[in-house]
């Protein structure tokens, strides 16, 4: 396995994000953030609020590259989309053949957010 770094970025699921990493610290240099929901006909979502890249890191394409493989990922394990995150939702704008997979957020989709803040399931 090599060392990931600005040209060839690892990106990882962490549990509740996903993490870009760019050398051998294990500290990675940028995350976006998911919330999984079960909708009650039973469609799973993933609900993306936040993505961050450290500043020493803006304007290299970490935080595109980050949410490309995040989104890929997701939807290739099933998880439709719901772009809460403003980065997330302009960036599936700016991409063709994601649209397909993205619920629109709802009233229910900001309660479980809110409910895995509080470290409850609404």
């Amino acid at each position: 396995m090599t060392t990931p770094d600005l040209d060839r970025p690892e990106v990882r699921d962490l549990g509740d994000r996903y993490g870009i990493f760019v050398d051998a610290s294990d500290v990675p240099a940028g995350f976006t953030q998911y919330v999984e929901h079960t909708e009650e006909d039973g469609t799973r979502v993933r609900i993306f609020p936040h993505t961050e890249v450290g500043e020493a890191f803006s304007g290299q394409g970490l935080a595109s590259t980050l949410v490309r493989e995040a989104l890929d990922d997701s939807i290739a394990s099933g998880w439709r989309i719901v772009p809460v995150c403003p980065y997330v939702k302009r960036w599936i704008d700016r991409h063709t053949g994601y649209e397909e997979h993205v619920v629109s957020a709802t009233g229910k989709h900001l309660r479980a957010l809110r409910g895995s803040m509080n470290g409850s399931t609404p």
